[in-house]
């Protein structure tokens, strides 16, 4: 009895040997397994559910509604790829279709000479860090978070052709000449909510160019300037190319936005993109088409959603292929 327990004994404090779980120690490791388990799924699932319920069923709604004939709001048969030729091709939407399009790349392209231009100089300008630097840091970025209903109404009294700031400030410096209808006219009506926007917005790109120029070693900078660099130098051999993550980010969310664009010009110009479709976008075409109008309360479901399908697509595909190519470019530098 005594020798079958020494060996019982030897054999536990051999290296190696497996001891077997005290069943008080299992069961506390199997209720930690299920609370972490409880407690990531708390986390997960509510986000999911509504990601699920408010952004992929409407997409696979608005896809498969794309592809049915609509009376009003009853849905007629099948008919395919038949909306969607129509909204590129057809007689009557074609020429809309491809207006809103160039208005929207107009968009995006003055967008980012103007709004993010304006920003990186501005970054560069708080990056210095002048006088009362701090406060103008938050000046900037406080139209950004003003309403885009607020700034739309704001904007609309400003160009008044009346009693706007803009046309008596040009009173007052005696360029009175160049008074306009600025949002009356074909020729100003885009230029101008273009204005609007990158007033609202220029804070953002502002912010991110600032915090990838604070994530340039000071050393670099410093040896920039014993290299006789001078500012210009600087800002556009130095500062720009470190700080092209920064502009991955910006230009990739500026196209998102302008061609997603539809609270701002709705408000200054109306849904029919007065005057005379001049400031016509995908946005307001889209509303239109699927909603109807005041001019036109004919609702057409079938084209709309056929349209939304299409904005879909191209703004997830541009978007990811310009995100691919700017972080290549990236790694270049």
């Amino acid at each position: 009895m005594t020798l079958c327990f020494r060996s019982r004994l030897a054999a536990a404090c051999l290296p190696g040997a497996s001891r077997k779980p005290e069943p008080m120690q299992t069961d506390y490791k199997n209720r930690e397994r299920r609370r972490r388990t409880a407690w990531i799924a708390f986390l997960i699932l509510p986000p999911l559910a509504m990601m699920l319920t408010f952004v992929v069923w409407p997409l696979l709604s608005a896809l498969s509604s794309a592809f049915y004939r609509w009376d009003g709001m009853a849905r007629g048969d099948f008919i395919g790829l038949k909306n969607f030729a129509d909204v590129l091709f057809g007689d009557h939407f074609a020429a809309l279709t491809w207006r809103a399009f160039r208005h929207n790349l107009f968009v995006f392209f003055a967008l980012f000479v103007v709004q993010n231009s304006v920003g990186f100089l501005l970054a560069w300008f708080i990056y210095r860090e002048p006088f009362g630097f701090r406060f103008h840091r938050v000046a900037i970025f406080m139209p950004v978070i003003l309403s885009t209903v607020l700034v739309g109404f704001l904007w609309k009294l400003f160009l008044d052709p009346n009693f706007g700031l803009v046309n008596q400030l040009l009173d007052m410096t005696g360029l009175g000449g160049w008074r306009q209808p600025w949002l009356g006219q074909e020729t100003t009506a885009l230029p101008a909510l273009v204005l609007a926007n990158a007033w609202h917005w220029v804070g953002f790109p502002a912010l991110v160019y600032l915090a990838g120029m604070q994530r340039i070693p000071r050393e670099i900078l410093e040896a920039a300037k014993l290299d006789g660099c001078n500012g210009w130098q600087m800002l556009t051999r130095v500062v720009w190319p470190l700080v092209t993550p920064s502009t991955t980010i910006t230009l990739t969310l500026l196209f998102i936005g302008a061609f997603n664009w539809f609270e701002l010009p709705y408000i200054m110009a109306g849904l029919d993109g007065s005057p005379y479709g001049s400031t016509d976008v995908l946005g307001l075409y889209f509303y239109r088409t699927a909603f109807g109008n005041q001019s036109a309360g004919i609702q057409d479901f079938g084209h709309g959603n056929a349209l939304a399908v299409l904005m879909f697509l191209f703004i997830a595909a541009v978007a990811t292929v310009m995100t691919q190519y700017l972080r290549k470019r990236e790694i270049a530098l």
